[in-house]
């Protein structure tokens, strides 16, 4: 009987040959918002990993949108130039049935930052940084930046500059779009009491606090019809009065009467206050109550690196999918490994092969 793993899927009439996702991982190395060639060699590999789903990294709808200087963006011409030929490129070598997505979103307040292997944290006056902007105008953290509280008419123009990018993302030739609406980026800077301290209809409530993920939901959904939409949302703010499990099943209703088609659930990010448990599957739970909360597809992430592990997952109904990341770039073709281990058959490109056999024999050495 096949694992629950490698069951196919299918989201809003998008079918994916198993239940791995690759979860969007920023890269840093973009050219004011256009794939490099390291982002070539990047998807390339992603696409030869075995896992049905591949998100490629949070990719920014307007400049000021970055985290850093290297991010990836779709906000240009040129910028969409890049996304199609790198991933043209990665489809020539994907496994069958491979789809590929792209994660719009917006940093708002975390901003404007060194990327992490320069130090991170807020750029200097002598390295081009650039104004924040947020749903009020709250810093991160002592030392961040104070960010711009966008106003009316500048919150539409960010709904609309995440449909331009949902049509240069169908142009490019994705087959669907995620919304960052976790981590402590601007989306999610608005859903949060502890970021929103907004007294107009964009903040306040529940229902006003989500009103602009639902609008921008909304938009890309009308800018892109063809491309199924998910959305990537922290559960939980782990900080006392902050966003909780009860505010994201709400948040999760809501998207999924727009026709979001799944939730990645993660957690954390926007307070330095933050009380995170960690460990493998340390946020299972989230994307099990989301699940049976909403009614709504759900993706598990979070330290996710063992086959077992995420078989037990979806097989106990606790997830849809299984999101893995960083164990993708210690090892590529985790996909295989899920495979060997797990009894099922590895499909690898022609070239890639004879590989084969020394996954197997590693699997059975590691009992």
């Amino acid at each position: 009987m096949t694992a629950a793993l490698f069951q196919p899927i299918t989201l809003d009439g998008l079918d994916f040959p198993n239940r791995i996702a690759v979860a969007p991982m920023c890269q840093y190395s973009a050219d004011d918002g256009s794939a490099s060639d390291w982002h070539l060699y990047h998807w390339m590999n992603l696409a030869m990993s075995g896992a049905g789903m591949v998100t490629v990294e949070m990719t920014d709808v307007e400049r000021r949108g970055r985290i850093t200087h290297g991010c990836l963006g779709l906000y240009s011409d040129d910028n969409e130039a890049a996304a199609r030929r790198t991933l043209d490129a990665a489809r020539r070598v994907a496994a069958p049935g491979t789809k590929f997505g792209t994660q719009l979103a917006h940093a708002g307040r975390k901003a404007s930052n060194r990327k992490p292997w320069d130090g991170g944290g807020p750029l200097r006056p002598d390295e081009d940084p650039w104004q924040t902007v947020s749903a009020s105008a709250i810093a991160y953290d002592t030392g961040w930046n104070v960010p711009h509280p966008l106003e009316e008419d500048e919150i539409l123009q960010l709904i609309e500059r995440f449909a331009d990018a949902a049509r240069r993302a169908e142009r490019a030739g994705f087959d669907f779009i995620e919304l960052h609406a976790a981590h402590g980026y601007l989306i999610f800077q608005f859903l949060s009491p502890l970021s929103n301290q907004r007294a107009d209809r964009w903040g306040g409530s529940i229902e006003n606090r989500m009103r602009l993920v639902v609008e921008i939901a909304k938009a890309v959904k009308k800018a892109a019809p063809r491309l199924m939409l998910g959305a990537r949302l922290s559960v939980k703010d782990w900080v006392d009065g902050g966003f909780d499990v009860a505010d994201a099943i709400e948040v999760a209703k809501a998207l999924r009467d727009v026709g979001v088609a799944y939730l990645c659930c993660s957690s954390g990010g926007n307070s330095p206050l933050q009380k995170l448990p960690s460990g493998p599957g340390y946020q299972v739970h989230l994307a099990e109550e989301v699940r049976k909360g909403a009614g709504i597809p759900t993706r598990a992430v979070g330290l996710i690196d063992n086959p077992k592990q995420a078989e037990a997952i979806v097989a106990e109904g606790r997830a849809d999918i299984v999101a893995v990341a960083r164990a993708f770039l210690a090892d590529p073709r985790w996909g295989w490994r899920a495979a060997a281990t797990l009894g099922e058959p590895i499909q690898p490109a022609p070239q890639l092969a004879r590989a084969v056999t020394t996954m197997e024999h590693w699997i059975k050495a590691a009992g």
